[in-house]
């Protein structure tokens, strides 16, 4: 057993530090983001859903602009482009299948 935070952090982008557990199947991360944090527009091969802890992430998925708040989540399909900015500080679970072999 161990505690996300205990994880060795993964920068990702400025402001964006995220904690990541790596099943045989899938990742799931902790990812902490600071208020006006942008996460470009970017695309990978991995199913993800994020779900948001604290704070409200706008996004655009796809063509799709999504304001996710507290309680909400998405599913963003493998390959869909998607980014990210930070309105207030956000505490936000992220699940990845299959594994995410770069963030570990």
């Amino acid at each position: 057993m161990q505690k996300i935070k205990d994880i060795k952090a993964k920068d990702l982008a400025p402001g964006l530090t995220g904690y990541y557990a790596h099943g045989t199947n899938m990742t799931l991360g902790l990812v902490e983001i600071k208020a006006g944090s942008n996460l470009p527009l970017h695309h990978h091969p991995h199913e993800q859903i994020t779900y948001i802890l604290v704070g409200q992430l706008d996004m655009t998925i796809g063509s799709e602009y999504c304001p996710l708040t507290a309680g909400m989540y998405y599913v963003i399909p493998s390959n869909v482009p998607h980014s990210a900015v930070a309105i207030t500080d956000c505490k936000v679970i992220d699940v990845f299948n299959p594994v995410r072999e770069d963030y570990k």
